[in-house]
């Protein structure tokens, strides 16, 4: 137990404190090449001004460096391969233990991690360099369909998951149907990534969040897979640290895409292959995350039936901030919440289980 502990603490503490490290270096060169909007300000889903965002955000687009996620990322890919090449340059009872890196638990949520984070880079670049737009929805869906698509096939065919865990109660079988099930939820993760909206807001809640997965995974004897989770809290961490209001860089795609669609196949290890309830408890830990997509589903809802808005604009956090919060108390009291939410994700799932 004490050296899993450490296998787990490590790779954190690693993480940060490259993530702190590589900071200036990206900053550096975020704002040497101006990596910012070309035009600042967004539109609605019917292409209408969104008067209420650009009031509070607009202008602070268009001289605040995109691609902060790249920190974070970073930051885990560079402790993943540093602690591999010490285990295999000086091999040892402690160093090979230390290397997290396995097929059975972390090569998936890896590889998720780097498309996603390829793909978001991709549409980060579009949106400071050419169209001013990012990559297009209708692109970027149908890349995120094929990928949730092959993941969810592969925890089907290869890994041979059929069922979803119930909190006190017994495996629900779905056979085939996990394919799609993947498939919405990465779906839904992905949309909720619209909150990174204000400084410090979608740090503070991905880092609840994949706290609370690595807690579960290493209840579970998932070391691996816990150190994974721990590598990236420690590289949202370090992203924090810069993006405490007034934020040196927003996350963006390259950040929240690769985090959304990561938490999706985290999720799904850690239920049936696990034996644990990891599906079932997601919208418990990511409640906030729920919340987000929730209030603009009913957003878009209320003005199609009803012909006005439901809220003074969508997503929640920024309602809030158009009914006079100021953007660091929206923040700091969704990090209150985020943190109670995974808490009792966390019960749930262990006694649920």
């Amino acid at each position: 137990m004490p050296t899993d502990i450490i296998k787990v603490l490590v790779p954190a503490i690693t993480a940060f404190s490259v993530g702190i490290g590589i900071t200036p270096l990206v900053t550096h060169y975020l704002y040497r090449f101006r990596v910012w909007k070309i035009r600042g300000g967004k539109q609605t889903l019917d292409g209408a001004e969104a008067t209420e965002f650009n009031r509070l955000h607009g202008s602070l687009e268009t001289h605040t460096p995109r691609m902060g996620g790249i920190i974070i990322w970073a930051s885990v890919l560079i402790t993943i391969v540093s602690i591999g090449i010490i285990a295999k340059l000086v091999p040892s009872a402690a160093t090979i233990k230390l290397d997290f890196l396995s097929r059975d638990q972390t090569w998936i949520p890896l590889v998720t991690l780097v498309i996603g984070a390829g793909v978001g880079f991709v549409s980060d670049l579009l949106d400071v360099r050419w169209s001013g737009q990012g990559m297009r929805l209708r692109t970027r869906l149908p890349i995120i369909l094929v990928l949730a698509t092959v993941l969810g096939w592969w925890f089907w065919a290869k890994l041979e998951v059929i069922s979803v865990g119930i909190p006190f109660g017994d495996p629900v079988y779905i056979g085939w149907l996990i394919i799609p099930l993947f498939v919405a939820i990465s779906l839904s993760l992905y949309a909720s990534g619209v909150i990174d909206g204000i400084d410090g807001l979608s740090g503070g809640v991905f880092a609840s969040i994949f706290a609370s997965y690595a807690i579960i995974a290493f209840v579970q004897a998932q070391i691996n897979l816990a150190a994974f989770c721990a590598a990236i809290v420690g590289g949202i961490l370090a992203f924090l640290w810069y993006n405490i209001p007034p934020a040196r860089f927003y996350m963006t795609e390259t950040g929240t895409m690769a985090l959304t669609l990561t938490i999706a196949v985290i999720a799904f290890t850690t239920d049936q292959l696990g034996d644990g309830v990891g599906i079932a408890v997601l919208p418990v830990i990511g409640f906030l995350l729920v919340a987000t997509v929730s209030s603009n589903i009913l957003q878009i809802f209320w003005k199609k039936v009803y012909g006005r808005k439901l809220l003074r604009i969508a997503p929640l956090h920024h309602h809030f901030e158009a009914l006079g919060w100021p953007s660091h108390k929206v923040t700091m009291r969704y990090w209150v919440l985020s943190v109670m939410f995974a808490f009792a994700g966390v019960i749930i799932a262990f006694s649920g289980s």
